[in-house]
């Protein structure tokens, strides 16, 4: 038996984890040759395919040239590419990027850049509002500002108090606006959101007019926007940025999965200068007093370097729209199917939910669904009973065309059994 503990698995129940030995595009393969689609990126971070070949290449080359080095006081060419390309990438306002390892610390620095800005400028604002249903990580401050249940009810004595405001769902836009409005009268420190999509909360869409006065709201206020763009960056709402789709600017912006094209662990958190101007000062107790061992580690940076060449120089916003257009034509053909509900899609991602008795994070559908996708060839992991397709958009015809087949046999096992 495997020494390893695993994320999000239950030990207890038995479930087979199989080793995988090697990936190429889409596919997944073990020793044996059985293969499986990645209809998920491996959790929402390949982009381009498994194993590029330029970014392959770039982690390669500079490994014999780098590997690690200090970035308090240091730093290294890969890593002022990067910036200065993501700077050049994003909107004028956005100056300053600082790198971290991964989403869930690219959500720490933006809340601990929002609270240092208020401190430093000599203005008591601490208090952080966050919208219902959402995930940005499972580090403490992260939770603090996600969706509270079953996953983090151990911790919630560490947990901070913020401020929820009502998902804005289809016909209650007007009731979150609302919401937003009286609490940032309150004079908080920020709002933190996951624009246009929450993901781990169940793939709930949200449109771009909502999202683009959720920022005017804060911005009437003096609220600092941050955008939680770790899921939804790099494409996956059919745009670089999600934010993008609703002319938004944020403050401070959370960037990391397909950063590297998802070869690599890296995030970066990018906010307007003057949240860095508050730091920066001759006085040392204005620092700001964060970092890890792996900051901006230059194999990583090299990786994310290739991955905005491949941006650069590639179709990808072709690929993605082909793939947006497929994602639609395959869901169209399971709407109005009495045993599904909310078929929904926003550019490359598309779900859609199984109605059961027991919905929800728990549902015991899920790890049934999880089993029978697997013997299908097809990594698939629902969110409880609802079922969403996020594949790398390398993916091929006949590959989308076995996941969407996968799920439609899906929905003839008993849903609440």
């Amino acid at each position: 038996m495997s020494p390893i503990w695993h994320p999000f698995t239950q030990h207890g129940l038995g479930e087979p984890i199989p080793l995988i030995d090697r990936a190429e595009g889409a596919r997944l393969y073990d020793a044996q040759g059985n293969s499986w689609i990645d209809a998920i990126s491996s959790w929402w971070v390949t982009t381009h395919g498994h194993a590029h070949p330029r970014i392959m290449a770039a982690i390669r080359e500079q490994t014999e040239k780098l590997d690690q080095l200090i970035f308090a006081g240091w730093t290294h060419e890969p890593a002022e590419a990067l910036a200065a390309e993501l700077v050049r990438i994003t909107p004028d306002p956005l100056t300053r990027v600082f790198f971290s390892d991964s989403g869930s610390t690219s959500v720490e620095v933006a809340l601990k850049m929002a609270l240092g800005y208020w401190f430093n400028i000599g203005e008591a604002r601490s208090r952080i509002l966050v919208m219902e249903h959402s995930y940005h990580g499972d580090t403490i401050g992260a939770m603090s500002v996600g969706e509270r249940g079953v996953y983090n009810r151990a911790w919630q004595p560490l947990l901070f108090d913020v401020g929820t405001i009502p998902f804005p769902a289809e016909g209650r836009e007007q009731v979150a606006l609302d919401a937003l409005e009286a609490a940032c009268a309150e004079k908080p420190a920020a709002f933190i959101v996951e624009p246009l999509i929450l993901g781990a909360g169940g793939m709930l869409i949200y449109p771009a007019w909502v999202l683009a006065e959720m920022r005017a709201i804060c911005a009437r206020h003096g609220v600092l926007f941050i955008a939680d763009e770790v899921m939804t960056g790099w494409g996956r709402t059919g745009t670089r940025f999600a934010c993008d789709q609703a002319g938004v600017i944020p403050d401070i912006v959370c960037l990391s999965k397909g950063l590297t094209g998802g070869a690599m662990p890296l995030a970066v958190t990018l906010c307007i200068e003057p949240v860095f101007e508050a730091h920066y000062s001759t006085d040392r107790a204005k620092t700001f007093y964060h970092s890890s061992s792996y900051t901006a580690n230059p194999i990583a940076c090299a990786a994310a370097v290739a991955n905005l060449v491949i941006w650069r120089d590639e179709p990808v916003q072709a690929r993605i729209d082909a793939l947006a257009e497929a994602q639609a034509a395959h869901l169209s053909l399971l709407t109005g199917d009495a045993r599904i509900a909310n078929p929904r899609r926003l550019g490359t991602i598309a779900a859609l939910d199984v109605r059961v008795r027991d919905g929800g994070y728990l549902s015991t559908l899920a790890p049934r669904l999880i089993a029978f996708y697997r013997e299908q060839g097809v990594l698939l992991r629902p969110l409880g009973n609802s079922i969403y397709v996020m594949p790398p958009y390398c993916i091929a015809p006949d590959e989308l065309a076995q996941v969407w087949n996968a799920i439609a046999a899906s929905l003839d096992l008993d849903p609440s059994p």
